[in-house]
C-alpha cells in the first residue's frame, strides 16, 4: 500500500503474463487430449503413404482399397482393418418435417465401432452398419430432423435414397479426430469388385488395429518391402509409387498438418509449440519486470531494512519477509488472472471452435495446480531481490550511505540485462508477427492465375443433367449472368488425379495429371489465360473427342519444352465410361494456359489437363455481375426450381472456398498480434517503473544540472539515453534469431514472401518509439521539476 504505483505495475504485469499462460495452457492441453479417450487406442494406426513421382514427393492420407485387404490377409500381427471412403460435397437429408443439406457425412466399414467405441444412445454398434440401407446419426441430427419423435428404425432420405436409422450416437467427443453428423455403411456405395482390387485408385482412409505387443516398426518395414517388390511394378507405369507409413492414432491430430486429402480434424504441432513459447515469453517478461522493480526499489527500503536488522531481524527472516511479499503479489495476480481467464475462455472457444472448459472450483486439482503455480512464480520472481535486500549493511544505510546497488553494482547491471531480455523478446515477436502477417496477406492476395471473384458454383442434382443445356440457355437470358460452364473439377473444389498417357517412340509414357473436365466456356468463365494455341470451339466438332488444353507446368513435366512446341503433341486418356468403339480418348494439345492455383498455396502447382467429356457433369459454375447480385440470385433460384424442383439450390462463391484454406494461418496471425501486444504492454509497464525510479534517484543531480544551466531537452536526453540503450542492444540480439526462425517457418510454403531488411528496420523503430513514449512522461516530468524544491529536500 505504501508504494502503490510499483505494486500496481507488478500485479498488472504478472496478471497479464499468467492470464496468457493459462489460456495457452488450456488450449495446448485440449490439443494434446485428442483420441486419448479411445480404449485400446495405443494399438490403432492410420496408414498413409508417401506418394512419390519422378519429380515430387507428398504425404497422401488416401490409400488404395487393397492396402486394407493385403494387411488383413497376409500379416498375422494385424487384428482388424477399417476403410473409410473419401467423400466430398453436401447431401440432402429429408424427413417428413424437415430437409436440409448436411456436409459432415461419412461412409465406413462395419468395423468402425470396433475401432472407435463411441457411445450409443439407441441401437446396437455391432449391427448398426451391416445393412446397406442403414444409417447411424448423431443426437444433434436426431433432434433436428425428428424432433421429439423416436428416430430409431425411422426412414431418413439422403439425396432421395431411403435409409433406416439403426443407431443414434451421444454427443460426439470434442477431442475426436473424426467429425461427422451421420455415418453410412460401406456397402451402401456398391463399388464393383474389380474396382476394389485396384492399387492405383486412392480413395480410402485405412486404419489397422494390431495385436497387443506387436512390433509396429517391423510390421511397417515388412509391408513397405512387400509393396516395393510386388506393387511398385503395377503403379510405376502410372508414374508413381507408394512408401507406406503407420501413424499412431494419438498423433493424427497434431502431426498431419501437411497431409493431402485429409479428413481429420487437424491441429498443427509447430503452431502449438510456438504459441506455448510465446506465452512463456510473456510470463518471463512479467517475472523480469518484478525482479527489476524489486531491486530498483531497494534504495527506498534501505532504511527500513537497516532498522529491522538493528532491532534483531536476521537475514533468514528478511528473506522470508520479502519472498512472502512476492508470493502475496503473485497470489493476488493469480486471482485476477483466474477471473480474466474465466471471462476470456468463451471468447477463445468462439475463435478456435473448441469447447474448452475452465472451472477451478469444480475441478479442485486444477485449482490447486494454479495456486501452486502462484507460489512457484512468487518464489522464483522474489528470491533474488530478497537476497539483495536482506544483504544491506545497517550501519551504512542508517548513516545515509548508498547500499550496494548503485549504478556500478551488479544489481544495476542485472536490471539492464533484464530490460535487454524483455525487449529482445518483444522485438522478436514484432518481427515474427509482421512477417506472418505479410505471408498471410500474400496467400490471400496472390494472383491465382484465374478470376475467382463473383463466381458461384453448385452441384448438379435431380434431373438437371438431362436438361442441362436448356437450363444454361434459360440462365443466359439474364443480363447479369456473364458466363456459365459445367463439368467436373473447379479451383478450390475436388478434381480428378488419374493421370494421362503420352505416346512416344519408346512406347506409352504414363504421367501424373490433375484432370479437369469442362465445356466450351470453362476458360472464359474462370478467366484462365491462354498463352499459346486456342480455346475449345463449338465450330470444331472434333474438340469434344480429340482436344486437350494443358498448363505451363505440364509443358515442362511432359518434356514439350515450350508452349508453342506443345501444340499438336499427342495425349491419351483412359475414359471413365468406355464406349464399345473407344476405350481410350486419343487427342492432341490445342492450347496452353498459364499456371493457375486450383489447390491451396501450401502446395505446388502440378501438371493440369483440361478436356471436354460430356458423360461426366458434376458441377455448374456461373460468373455473375456484382451490381445486381440479389436479383441475380433470386432469378437463379427461380430457374433452378423449375428444372430441379426436388432439391433446394445449394450454391457457394468460389472466393469463400479459397478463404477457408488459410483459416489456420489467419488464426495464428491474430494470436500473434494479441501476444505481441501483451508482451509490449508488460515490457512497457516495467520500463515505466524503471524510468520513474531512475528519475527519483537522480532528483538532486537534475536540480544541480538545472541550476548550472542545463536545458530541459538536455536532461530529457540524458535520462532517456540510459533507458533506450538496452532497447538498441535487445534489437541487435533479437533480429538474427527472428531471421532464422521466420526463414524456417516460411520453408513450409512453396509460395512465400522474402524476409526483407525493412521489416527489421520497422521493428527497431517501433521498439524505440514504444520505449521512448513509455519513459517520456517520467523524464519530462523530472526535467520540468523545480530545482529549488529538489535541492531543499533531505
Amino acid at each position: 500500500m505504501r508504494y502503490k504505483g510499483f505494486t500496481m505495475i507488478n500485479i498488472a504485469g504478472l496478471s497479464i503474463g499468467i492470464t496468457g499462460c493459462l489460456i495457452i495452457g488450456l488450449f495446448v492441453w485440449d490439443e494434446l487430449q485428442y483420441d486419448k479417450f479411445i480404449k485400446g487406442g495405443e494399438n490403432i494406426y492410420r496408414v498413409y503413404s508417401e506418394r512419390t513421382t519422378n519429380n515430387d514427393r507428398e504425404n497422401y492420407v488416401v490409400t488404395p482399397p487393397m492396402f486394407a485387404t493385403r494387411l488383413q490377409q497376409q500379416y498375422p500381427e494385424v487384428e482388424n482393418t477399417l476403410r473409410i471412403f473419401m467423400t466430398n460435397g453436401r447431401m440432402l437429408l429429408e424427413t417428413g418435417e424437415r430437409s436440409d443439406y448436411e456436409e459432415k457425412g461419412m461412409v465406413a466399414g462395419e468395423s468402425f465401432f470396433n475401432f472407435f467405441p463411441l457411445k450409443f444412445l439407441k441401437g446396437d454398434p455391432n449391427t448398426a452398419l451391416k445393412d446397406p440401407t442403414s444409417v447411424v446419426i448423431t443426437e444433434d441430427i436426431a433432434k433436428r430432423y425428428f424432433g421429439s419423435t423416436e428416430a430409431l428404425d425411422k426412414p431418413l432420405y439422403i439425396d432421395k435414397d431411403t435409409f433406416q436409422v439403426k443407431g443414434i450416437l451421444a454427443e460426439m467427443p470434442k477431442q475426436f479426430h473424426l467429425d461427422f453428423n451421420y455415418l453410412l455403411p460401406f456397402s451402401a456405395v456398391r463399388i464393383p469388385k474389380e474396382r476394389m482390387e485396384k492399387w492405383t485408385w486412392q480413395q480410402f482412409y485405412t486404419y489397422i488395429k494390431v495385436k497387443p505387443g506387436a512390433n509396429i516398426k517391423q510390421l511397417e518395414s515388412k509391408f513397405r518391402d512387400d509393396l516395393v517388390k510386388n506393387i511398385h511394378p503395377i503403379t510405376k507405369p502410372d508414374g508413381f509409387w507408394y512408401i507406406p507409413h503407420f501413424q499412431p492414432l494419438k498423433k493424427i491430430h497434431l502431426t498431419s498438418a501437411d497431409f493431402i486429402y485429409d479428413n481429420a480434424v487437424r491441429g498443427n504441432e509447430t503452431y502449438v509449440k510456438g504459441l506455448t513459447i510465446i506465452a512463456l515469453f510473456v510470463l518471463v517478461i512479467a517475472g523480469f519486470n518484478f525482479i527489476n522493480l524489486a531491486t530498483a526499489r531497494s534504495f527506498r527500503r534501505a532504511k527500513e531494512i537497516g532498522v529491522r536488522k538493528v532491532i534483531g531481524a536476521d537475514r533468514k527472516q528478511l528473506i522470508w519477509q520479502f519472498t512472502g511479499e512476492t508470493i502475496l503479489l503473485s497470489i493476488i495476480s493469480i486471482v485476477i488472472a483466474t477471473v480474466a481467464t474465466l471471462i476470456l475462455v468463451p471468447v477463445v472457444n468462439n475463435f478456435t471452435g473448441k469447447a474448452i472448459s475452465f472451472n477451478p472450483i469444480l475441478h479442485p486439482a486444477l485449482g490447486l495446480l494454479i495456486l501452486g503455480g502462484g507460489f512457484v512464480i512468487g518464489i522464483l520472481a522474489g528470491i533474488y531481490p530478497a537476497f539483495i535486500l536482506s544483504g544491506f549493511e545497517p550501519v551504512k544505510v542508517l548513516k545515509g550511505m548508498k547500499p550496494a546497488g548503485d549504478s556500478n553494482s551488479h544489481t544495476s547491471w542485472l536490471r539492464q540485462a533484464l530490460v535487454v531480455v524483455q525487449f529482445a523478446l518483444s522485438a522478436l515477436l514484432i518481427v515474427s508477427t509482421t512477417i506472418v502477417y505479410r505471408q498471410i496477406s500474400y496467400l490471400h492476395n496472390k494472383d491465382l492465375g484465374f478470376n475467382k471473384d463473383q463466381v458461384l458454383s453448385f452441384a448438379v442434382r435431380g434431373n438437371l443433367e438431362q436438361n442441362l443445356e436448356a437450363f444454361k440457355t434459360e440462365l443466359k437470358r439474364s443480363p447479369d449472368i456473364v458466363s456459365i460452364t459445367s463439368g467436373y473439377g473447379l479451383p478450390g473444389d475436388q478434381f480428378a488425379g488419374d493421370g494421362v498417357t503420352i505416346p512416344t517412340k519408346e512406347g506409352n509414357k504414363n504421367v501424373a495429371a490433375s484432370l479437369f473436365i469442362g465445356d466450351h466456356d470453362y476458360i472464359k468463365t474462370l478467366g484462365l489465360k491462354l498463352i499459346a494455341g486456342r480455346d475449345f470451339s463449338r465450330d470444331m466438332a472434333t474438340d469434344v473427342d480429340e482436344a486437350f488444353i494443358i498448363n505451363e507446368t505440364a509443358v515442362k513435366e511432359y518434356g514439350f519444352v515450350t508452349p508453342e512446341k506443345a501444340l499438336g503433341q499427342r495425349i491419351n486418356w483412359a475414359k471413365w465410361i468406355p464406349d464399345s468403339l473407344h476405350r481410350v480418348k486419343e487427342g492432341r494439345v490445342i492450347g496452353v494456359i498459364k499456371d493457375f492455383h486450383y489447390k491451396s498455396l501450401h502446395e505446388k502447382v502440378a501438371p493440369a489437363v483440361l478436356q471436354i467429356y460430356p458423360p461426366v457433369v458434376y458441377k455448374v459454375a456461373i460468373k455473375v455481375r456484382s451490381a445486381n447480385l440479389k436479383n441475380t440470385i433470386a432469378f437463379l433460384e427461380q430457374t433452378w426450381n423449375r428444372f430441379s424442383p426436388g432439391y433446394p439450390l445449394d450454391y457457394k462463391f468460389m472466393d469463400e472456398s479459397f478463404g477457408e484454406m488459410y483459416k489456420a494461418e489467419d488464426k495464428l496471425s491474430t494470436l500473434l498480434w494479441v501476444f505481441t501486444v501483451m508482451a509490449i504492454v508488460v515490457g512497457c509497464m516495467g520500463l515505466f517503473g524503471l524510468a520513474a525510479f531512475s528519475a527519483e534517484q537522480r532528483t538532486k543531480e537534475i536540480g544541480i544540472r538545472k541550476v548550472l544551466g542545463a536545458s530541459v531537452m538536455g536532461i530529457v536526453t540524458m535520462l532517456s539515453k540510459s533507458i533506450l540503450q538496452p532497447v538498441v542492444i535487445a534489437s541487435l540480439i533479437a533480429f538474427p534469431i527472428a531471421w532464422w526462425l521466420m526463414n524456417k517457418w516460411l520453408q513450409d510454403f512453396p509460395y512465400r514472401v522474402n524476409v526483407s531488411w525493412w521489416v527489421f528496420g520497422i521493428a527497431a523503430i517501433a521498439a524505440l518509439v514504444i520505449a521512448l513514449v513509455t519513459v517520456s512522461f517520467q523524464t519530462i516530468k523530472a526535467a520540468l521539476s523545480n530545482p529549488v524544491k529538489s535541492l531543499r529536500t533531505e
